[in-house]
């Protein structure tokens, strides 16, 4: 079983936020595989996410790949990728969790194993769930703030992108998706 998870914090308050780059990932990804683009697809038990309460995130199946949004705020994720990853018995090595960072400007990515941004609460929730920090992560740049004016980074990832950032986002978000997919199916 390979798993994917998305971080973000539920509720229509935060849903264009940097926080949850994650969320707007895993919808597009979600798109994806509903269009039948990715190779990974047949069967689907159902083609939207569905609240499971056992686990505290919104699921979606695709045979032996899901995909979850935690239901936790981004600061408890470890709780819920803990209740996902024993509920389905996903080897650390078939987890990617898919998260904004502030290390890496607006327009990039990194795919990486055991490595993550200096500061992430919800990353450092996980580590801490787990015992472990080896699983791959999928690392999001959200940082496009002017250095002069340079607010908080807590403060900064809960305000929503902007148009302008939103079209830099889709291509990156491409992207990323794509190398998702290859390291998936690998």
């Amino acid at each position: 079983m390979k798993l994917i998870i998305g971080l973000g914090n539920p509720g229509e308050k935060y849903k264009n936020n940097r926080h949850n780059i994650g969320f707007l990932v895993l919808e597009k990804l979600k798109t994806e595989i509903t269009n039948f683009q990715l190779p990974i697809t047949n069967q689907f038990q159902n083609p939207n996410f569905q609240i499971k309460n056992k686990t505290k995130s919104e699921i979606l199946k695709v045979r032996d790949l899901i995909l979850a949004k935690p239901l936790t705020f981004m600061n408890s994720s470890g709780e819920a990728v803990k209740k996902l990853v024993d509920q389905y018995k996903v080897n650390l090595s078939n987890l990617w969790v898919i998260h904004d960072d502030l290390d890496i400007p607006l327009g990039g990515y990194k795919i990486q194993k055991g490595v993550g941004p200096k500061v992430h609460n919800g990353i450092s929730s996980i580590n801490n769930a787990l015992s472990d920090t080896d699983y791959n992560r999928v690392r999001i740049g959200v940082d496009n703030r002017d250095p002069n004016t340079r607010i908080p980074g807590e403060k900064y990832v809960l305000e929503d992108f902007s148009e302008e950032e939103r079209k830099i986002l889709d291509g990156v978000i491409q992207k990323a998706i794509k190398d998702l997919e290859n390291n998936v199916s690998s």
